[in-house]
């Protein structure tokens, strides 16, 4: 190619393989700021979505507005994967059927390079067979990984994959260059990754249908979980000014008619004073008639009244705490984020600013390395004495962090053989002490 003519770059989501998945508000957000960059550079950019609910060679599964823009993925039985035949629930591919996929590639003139992202570790295998179907299309195009998977199990991606190349880390800073490497076009960055208000929105506009949009107002966290692979996704902390936030919901509202946002965000009221506040003042004096959700927790020491009610007036809906458990006294090993008086009294903030109980829910970790199920049970009874909604999250073990030796050592599975293991649906971290019964019976014990 030569270097001053702009490529074709396609941009593909892939399926997901699991035992459950359903749209919580997710999108591919890191994907779609990729997009956003090289349209806004002058590429010629195509996307294909394979999790998309609203494909127009699909049934609908649901109306936008439904559920707050939620709602359940079309899925399909297949073989599972050899290492969990013993496990007692269906394995489905999530999202539209291979043929739509052939159909839409087949669609579009031969791309330059393929982008492809990747999500949950165990979900490799739908990575891999996206890979498959577009090599099945475009045989001698190179297709590049990047996004979770590819960040925390890069050997084990570039082992199974079948990418030209697995890419680390996150893909502003790496996306020229890489383009250049392929394809020999090499224009002069508009942007300064470090400046999250210099990059453009993601591309939203490339979905069929916008049932949500996510939003983030930072990246990182200052917390170092011993569960989670914040730090290593993203060891910088780094904020948008709240100007440019305020800026792109309104857009999305007006221009795409979208209600409901999700902030994507992991340390979402961190500094307040300084990034939330000023951007909820903003959407309560531009009248802007929305749905907030925070599907990745909010951190409850960071609570106010003041905010509390600030977040109610700005259209906060569905709000999700990152409690975990509430064994105080031992969780110096997970977390030291929150103390038994900030939840209770964060919980009090939330109802005095007229915040129902079933709008708030906390996370309780459930299959952590050496946890009971008595222990998770008396979680529940907790939180649900407090006056809110318990939402129990199934641990899913990450490499790199501080927890991964714990889940290794306490695994009936080999855990560093193959991410598959990983998979929170199979509670890899018990034995028989979490069985789909006993997982029922603390759901039932959640929802009475």
């Amino acid at each position: 190619m030569h270097a001053n003519h702009a490529p074709h770059i396609l941009l593909v989501n892939p399926w997901i393989h699991d035992f459950a998945a359903y749209d919580f508000w997710a999108k591919p957000l890191g994907l779609l700021t990729l997009a956003g960059i090289l349209r806004d550079h002058g590429a010629r950019v195509s996307y294909v979505d394979c999790l998309d609910r609203f494909h127009p060679l699909s049934p609908t599964t649901s109306l936008p507005a439904a559920r707050c823009g939620r709602g359940p993925y079309l899925k399909t039985i297949i073989p599972k994967p050899a290492g969990l035949v013993d496990i007692p629930r269906n394995y489905c591919r999530y999202g539209i059927p291979p043929e739509s996929l052939r159909h839409d590639l087949k669609q579009l003139d031969r791309p330059d390079l393929v982008l492809v992202t990747s999500l949950m570790t165990y979900w490799y295998p739908g990575v891999c067979e996206t890979i498959q179907a577009i090599r099945s299309v475009f045989a001698h195009v190179p297709v590049v990984l990047g996004g979770i998977y590819a960040t925390l199990c890069p050997e084990h991606a570039r082992r199974t994959c079948d990418a030209d190349q697995v890419m680390t880390g996150p893909g502003e800073k790496a996306l020229l260059p890489l383009v250049a490497q392929y394809t020999g076009w090499s224009p002069t960055p508009t942007f300064d990754p470090q400046d999250l208000d210099s990059l453009p929105w993601p591309a939203m506009d490339f979905e069929h249908r916008l049932a949500h949009v996510p939003v983030m107002c930072s990246r990182g966290c200052p917390f170092q979980c011993a569960y989670c692979a914040s730090h290593r996704l993203q060891p910088r902390m780094l904020h948008r000014s709240p100007a440019s936030v305020l800026k792109e919901i309104g857009h999305w509202h007006h221009n795409h008619g979208v209600r409901d946002f999700a902030f994507y965000d992991d340390a979402l009221l961190v500094a307040a004073e300084r990034y939330i506040v000023p951007l909820l003042e903003g959407v309560i004096d531009a009248h802007i008639g929305v749905r907030f959700h925070t599907p990745n927790a909010l951190h409850i020491r960071e609570m106010t009244l003041p905010l509390a009610r600030l977040m109610r007036r700005a259209g906060f809906h569905t709000i999700r705490l990152g409690l975990e458990t509430t064994a105080f006294d031992g969780r110096q090993v997970m977390d030291r984020k929150v103390t038994e008086n900030e939840f209770f009294r964060a919980v009090e903030y939330f109802k005095a600013a007229g915040f129902r109980a079933e709008q708030v829910g906390a996370y309780l970790l459930a299959g952590l390395p050496g946890q009971s199920v008595s222990g998770v049970e008396d979680s529940i009874r907790v939180v649900k004495q407090a006056g809110v909604t318990p939402v129990i999250a199934h641990y899913t073990p990450i490499p790199h962090t501080s927890m991964w030796p714990a889940a290794v050592a306490a695994s009936r599975y080999d855990l560093e053989a193959d991410p598959i293991y990983t998979n929170n649906a199979i509670f890899p971290c018990q034995s028989e002490t979490f069985s789909w019964e006993v997982l029922t019976r603390l759901k039932n014990l959640a929802q009475s």
